[in-house]
């Protein structure tokens, strides 16, 4: 029996020639699958862990999108405390106990020389030292009185860069961000331009009180009890202790103003 005959017969040749098969060629259906290209993070997004997790937001400041503006007023705001700070140290510390040390020296060197029989000399040397001693702190006072005029200047320095900073706001802003606009709270940049000037004249008559006391104790004649009375006046609360930072701006710095350093 003929190898082409079937069941049914034998089956008509095709004409169409059979093509040649091309070893190279990957049949189709099982070759390897192409993957599909990942995808680029979109640029909201960060890829972790195969897990897409949104970026966070740009971090403000109490609720409230800092402007360059905030950050140097309140950089100013800073500078000034540290300002105050250290014309209160000057005087309560330095100043004051020059001037107790200088009219210490003197009614020591009363008591000595008291005590030197009438018509009499001295021992040992008692003026020559006591007096060094005198001019010395006399020179501290000066060294105060010169600390506090630096001070002063500088304050008046911040005055006027808070009044560029007021007028370059109003340039680039507009007026009603400036005087309408809250900055953190309630307060305005031209509510915190217009009211720290407040803080000079009390800081000014400050200034010229203790100077006058220095000139009261200077000279090595002054009597005992203008001397004594000179002390007391320096010790005493002036009008800073109801006019100064702490008794007027520290604590509504702490409230008005975001990131607020209370020390």
């Amino acid at each position: 029996m003929s190898r082409l005959a079937s069941f049914r017969g034998p089956s008509a040749p095709s004409s169409s020639p059979v093509p040649k098969a091309n070893p190279n060629t990957t049949p189709k259906g099982k070759g390897k699958a192409n993957s599909n290209p990942k995808s680029p993070s979109s640029p909201g997004r960060n890829v972790r862990g195969g897990s897409v997790e949104p970026m966070s937001p740009p971090a403000v400041s109490g609720g409230v999108l800092e402007t360059t503006y905030h950050r140097k007023l309140r950089s100013m705001l800073l500078e000034m405390r540290t300002c105050c700070r250290t014309w209160e140290d000057l005087i309560d510390h330095d100043g004051f106990r020059a001037i107790q040390r200088l009219v210490d020296a003197r009614t020591d060197l009363d008591n000595q020389l008291a005590q030197v029989p009438g018509g009499g000399l001295p021992r040992s040397r008692i003026v020559g030292p006591k007096l060094a001693s005198m001019e010395e702190r006399i020179r501290e006072l000066d060294t105060v009185i010169a600390k506090l005029r630096k001070q002063f200047a500088k304050m008046n320095s911040i005055v006027d860069s808070l009044e560029a900073l007021l007028s370059d706001a109003h340039k680039t802003k507009g007026w009603a961000w400036v005087s309408q606009e809250p900055l953190w709270t309630t307060w305005t940049l031209e509510k915190f331009v217009t009211e720290i000037p407040g803080l000079l004249a009390p800081h000014r008559r400050s200034l010229d009180e203790h100077a006058g006391l220095v000139e009261e104790v200077r000279s090595h004649d002054t009597p005992f009890a203008a001397a004594k009375e000179a002390v007391l006046r320096w010790a005493a609360p002036g009008t800073l202790e109801d006019e100064g930072w702490d008794a007027r701006w520290e604590d509504l710095c702490d409230v008005e103003v975001d990131k607020w350093d209370p020390r």
